[in-house]
């Protein structure tokens, strides 16, 4: 007769029905049964016609669900360390943050020996050292650009462009010339050096460093009026100073002819030459390069004729055709460097870190040199 607890048909033949078998005596715990993936239904939930036996549990889609979020966590690391490798990885250095010095300037005013001659422009150029001075922006010719050890030819040249627009829109722009604007001027420089500049444009001072002229050529519209056609003549060069810096030193005569304002066209006689020899010095880091922008460090300007008690910090103050300077200086020296002591030196407005310049001597841009710098300067006259 079949046990309490046997098999409907009975004790099965090999005995595994019995309490001595491997499973009689296997007890499943409360958690065993949690685990499971499928568990019986109750006889009251399988009461309905068509109920299933068994359901699922949800303890696979937990353990699901925990997979996609360690999945997520792993994507995120992955993508946060490839970021920090790929910055890492860089084929530029990051720029190392440095103060923007204030431009220094130095002011020189040159009085004539003697009367100023007056004539036509074109007779006038023609016997000048001027004369075969190319016109405009012709006659600013930068180098071939060459990369650097840590510039690329590309990087070269955009600073030699800059310092091109630069040197057109403050010595040859007809509107900043006349005082109309500095807009021109003012888009190309750092926005550090903004201060400094707007200062100079609102109270002009002879202290080296808040002069408008040591910015840009202007002259007093109701004084003068320059001829379009200006003679130019000078060199660019430039160097690597730094790992993120390049330097680009400019040196240009500007040849301008004159007519007193309201005189009418030059063309009827009364023009005369005035002559300014600018000698800057710009530096551009990796920032302004992008941004077609530059910082001007230094900048060194004869001018003349003048008289030496003008004040020349708003505007240059032109001796036109006919007119003596009131007072004389020192022997002075020719801004085209030809070695004449054709003019007379006046006062300087430089600050006192400016190196000394003796008058017998043509300038240097002010500054550490810049080795090696590349430009073959044009034969003078």
């Amino acid at each position: 007769m079949a046990r309490r607890g046997d098999p409907p048909d009975g004790p099965a033949e090999n005995g595994t029905g019995g309490q001595d078998d491997e499973y009689g005596s296997l007890v499943f715990d409360e958690s065993f049964v949690r685990a499971a993936r499928l568990q019986e239904f109750s006889a009251q939930e399988r009461m309905g016609e068509h109920a299933r036996a068994v359901r699922s549990l949800p303890g696979r889609a937990v353990r699901t669900g925990s997979r996609l979020a360690v999945a997520l966590m792993v994507l995120i690391a992955l993508a946060f360390g490839t970021a920090v490798f790929m910055g890492l990885r860089h084929p530029y250095e990051t720029p190392v943050a440095r103060r923007t010095e204030p431009l220094r300037m130095t002011l020189v005013p040159l009085a004539p020996r003697g009367a100023v001659p007056g004539g036509t422009p074109d007779a006038l150029f023609a016997k000048s050292p001027a004369a075969d001075h190319a016109t405009g922006r012709e006659g600013i010719n930068p180098p071939h650009a060459r990369r650097t050890e840590d510039f690329s030819e590309s990087q070269v040249g955009a600073a030699l462009a800059t310092t091109t627009d630069y040197l057109v829109a403050s010595s040859l722009d007809p509107d900043v010339l006349g005082g109309s604007t500095v807009r021109p001027v003012e888009a190309l420089l750092d926005p550090d050096q903004m201060e400094q500049f707007e200062r100079g444009l609102a109270a002009p001072y002879d202290d080296g460093q808040h002069a408008v002229t040591g910015w840009l050529v202007r002259f007093d519209p109701a004084q003068a009026v320059p001829d379009p056609q200006i003679r130019v003549r000078g060199t660019l060069r430039y160097a690597q100073t730094g790992s993120d810096t390049l330097e680009v030193v400019s040196d240009h005569t500007f040849t301008y002819a004159l007519r007193p304002a309201g005189s009418g066209p030059p063309a009827e006689g009364g023009a005369s030459l005035f002559t300014v020899r600018r000698e800057m010095s710009f530096r551009f880091d990796r920032e302004d390069l992008r941004l077609h922008r530059l910082e001007v460090r230094s900048s060194y300007l004869q001018a003349g004729p003048q008289s030496c008690p003008a004040d020349t910090s708003g505007a240059l103050r032109p001796l036109l055709a006919g007119e003596r300077a009131a007072s004389r200086g020192p022997a002075g020296t020719d801004p085209y460097a030809t070695g004449r002591p054709v003019a007379a030196l006046c006062g300087t407005l430089a600050v006192s870190s400016a190196p000394a310049r003796t008058p017998a001597s043509p300038p240097h841009p002010q500054g550490p040199p810049s080795p090696p710098l590349r430009a073959t300067p044009p034969s003078r006259p």
